[in-house]
């Protein structure tokens, strides 16, 4: 089903649940974890990364198209599993930045659909995505500063989408963005009261291009707005540092154990 809730009547495959259009040229993976308000984990990343192998292996295939229910798109790092995790998560980090990057890179496009919440790696993944399309009732956010932590793994992909200063006031103040707001500053491509109606025309425009074309222009884009192995190497060391600091160790536990806000402490 898509976001609407409606099961889709436009070209496409839902990667999660394998229903199949006989066009195929947009594929769907669902975010779907309404139990952790989608959260960001090793299932999702696994789920994400064999979305795209799916997409990429299909001739047919222009869009893959992330999707969420209604209300919550994501609200990113699941706090219980980083609760669990080792102090220095380098892995665990590394893996989102390569999902990032490897969105940046796909020889097709990579669309999100979002209606709703939208929050900390969640923006990472509308910010590493092509496009994204949003209803006016969703908002974008980047609450990591709250916990001590900062998206270091999104702002790279998010300076490269917005530019440097809304990113940084972004990480900055925590405040939510509207769609509107996130509209004019390029985060959002297509604000539309009906996914439905823009995810249609998104595939009959996509139906005309060529997965070697969509690929070459991926890969010059990827040459004027590089980012390279030292952005990376940058990211997991800051992510890995502020992992293993008490204040959030403490912070996070309190969370996983008591579902207790650091500012409620």
């Amino acid at each position: 089903m898509d976001v609407t809730g409606r099961r889709p009547e436009h070209a496409g495959q839902d990667s999660g649940t394998g229903a199949a259009d006989p066009s195929g040229t947009v594929h769907r993976c669902s975010l779907d974890a309404p139990d952790d308000d989608h959260a960001i984990d090793d299932r999702l990343l696994q789920r994400l990364h064999a979305a795209l192998d799916t997409a990429e292996a299909d001739p047919r295939c222009r869009v893959l198209l992330l999707t969420s229910a209604p209300g919550v798109f994501s609200t990113g790092m699941n706090l219980d599993a980083a609760a669990g995790a080792p102090t220095a998560d380098t892995e665990a980090g590394g893996a989102f930045y390569d999902l990032l990057t490897r969105f940046t890179r796909a020889p097709l496009i990579v669309a999100a659909a979002v209606d709703g919440k939208v929050a900390g790696g969640g923006v990472g993944l509308t910010a590493a995505a092509d496009l994204t399309l949003a209803t006016p009732r969703s908002t974008f956010a980047l609450p990591e500063a709250l916990w001590g932590l900062l998206p270091c793994c999104v702002l790279p992909f998010l300076i490269r989408r917005v530019g440097f200063q809304k990113a940084y006031a972004m990480a900055l103040t925590t405040w939510p963005l509207p769609a509107a707001d996130a509209a004019l500053c390029g985060l959002v491509d297509d604000l539309t009261d009906s996914l439905h109606d823009s995810v249609r025309r998104l595939a009959f425009r996509t139906a005309r291009l060529s997965t070697s074309t969509l690929g070459s222009m991926k890969r010059y884009a990827g040459e004027l707005w590089p980012l390279g192995e030292r952005t990376r190497a940058a990211a997991i060391g800051e992510l890995t540092r502020l992992m293993a600091l008490p204040d959030v160790r403490r912070s996070l536990t309190a969370y996983a154990e008591h579902r207790r806000f650091p500012w409620e402490t």
